[in-house]
């Protein structure tokens, strides 16, 4: 059985897709005896260590075309303490490119 090859088309565009990653967390706290309440109180501000967690999945919310400058720009708002790398480090390293999904194919 002969394998086919993935032809890959030089026209590509870009896709900028928006997901939100869920986590089930949990935290055990110590209180006195009838003041459960008081345990959302310390998980709501942020005081209690975490005691374990599960990560649910990603949702797409949105996605949309955009250009590679477009592309590129929304990286450096995103990770601003990397504007000085090119852009060729940029895509390399943060962007999935059909090369990326052809060695992953």
């Amino acid at each position: 059985m002969k394998a086919t090859k993935k032809v890959i088309t030089p026209n590509t565009e870009w896709v900028l897709v928006d997901a939100v990653s869920m986590f089930r967390m949990r935290y055990m706290v110590e209180v006195p005896v009838g003041k459960a309440e008081w345990a959302l109180d310390t998980v709501t501000m942020n005081e209690a260590k975490e005691f374990s967690q599960e990560h649910l999945g990603e949702t797409i919310v949105s996605h949309r075309v955009v250009s590679k400058e477009e592309a590129l720009a929304q990286f450096d708002t995103d990770n601003d303490y990397l504007k000085s790398w090119t852009s060729e480090h940029k895509i390399q390293t943060f962007l999935t490119t059909e090369d990326d999904l052809e060695k992953n194919g």
